[in-house]
């Protein structure tokens, strides 16, 4: 489970988030077996997915993310939902590159710097939300905060992080986010732009004292409200049921006819379900004898 920590500083003119992901991207490479620099640019988008959720208003809305850049990981999706259930996958989550000029994890190189973020908000309105912006750097901070800047009119600072250790474990994972509230002034900007500048080994920071000893460190003046985000994903044998039905009769018959079977592996948790004839039968409303 992540834990997520909201507060407004400096007069209530910045809201800041405080973000521990360390779970949830452990339960990503679990389900993915991703290499450690795919659980680092996975783990950026599901940080920033944990946020995003966190504002939603009712447990039934929704929302999703589509990175698709010109990386060597390929395309990178997340979702959540009110209840901060999030999920995600990379389509090449294999992938593996050397360490950057910096020594670091080569996220933007499994992202990509050409490319999209596309951001759909489904929140109960005859009409999705949807956002769209060109990719920065692919490091995934810098395309976010672009993002909210030009999809969103929201000026967004963050920091995010993802720490691989020994055996392919996230031992620290997570983020500090800031955005201006209407009216704010130049003087909590300035301050704010100088707080994010502690946070460039958010991930070691994480590690090293969770977000807790980060609140405690930097904001013990603040009173946090805390969400608990967690790796979950929605699928269900229901689910499955409705998309099978929609391919209509003939071609499941064929389908269940070649192979015996009909496997189909759900790509955010790697759950599989198996149908067989008589199941087909079942959801068609055909008896047996």
């Amino acid at each position: 489970m992540g834990k997520l920590f909201k507060t407004l500083i400096f007069d209530g003119e910045i809201s800041l988030s405080v973000i521990d992901s360390t779970d949830i991207v452990n339960q990503a490479i679990k389900f993915h077996n991703l290499t450690p620099v795919c659980a680092a640019a996975l783990g950026r988008v599901l940080t920033v997915t944990a946020f995003m959720a966190s504002g939603l208003k009712h447990e039934s809305e929704k929302l999703s993310i589509t990175i698709e850049g010109n990386g060597k990981g390929g395309t990178i999706v997340t979702a959540a939902d009110g209840t901060l259930g999030v999920r995600g996958l990379v389509s090449n989550p294999f992938a593996d590159l050397p360490l950057n000029t910096k020594g670091k994890l080569d996220v933007g190189g499994i992202v990509g710097n050409e490319g999209y973020i596309t951001v759909i908000k489904n929140l109960g309105l005859k009409e999705p939300y949807v956002g769209r912006c060109a990719l920065v750097t692919g490091e995934i901070a810098e395309d976010f905060t672009a993002y909210y800047a030009y999809s969103e009119q929201q000026p967004t600072a963050m920091a995010l992080g993802v720490l691989i250790g020994k055996g392919e474990v996230c031992i620290g994972a997570g983020g500090i986010i800031i955005q201006t509230l209407p009216n704010c002034s130049d003087e909590s900007i300035e301050k704010a732009e100088k707080l994010i500048s502690n946070f460039g080994d958010i991930s070691a920071q994480i590690k090293d004292l969770g977000a807790e000893g980060i609140i405690k460190k930097y904001f013990s003046e603040y009173d946090f409200t805390e969400y608990n985000p967690v790796y979950r994903c929605d699928c269900s044998k229901d689910y499955m049921d409705g998309i099978l039905i929609t391919l209509g009769e003939k071609d499941l018959y064929e389908m269940v006819e070649k192979d015996g079977k009909i496997e189909i592996c759900c790509h955010f948790c790697d759950e599989k379900y198996v149908y067989y004839k008589e199941d087909i039968d079942r959801l068609l409303g055909k008896n047996n004898g």
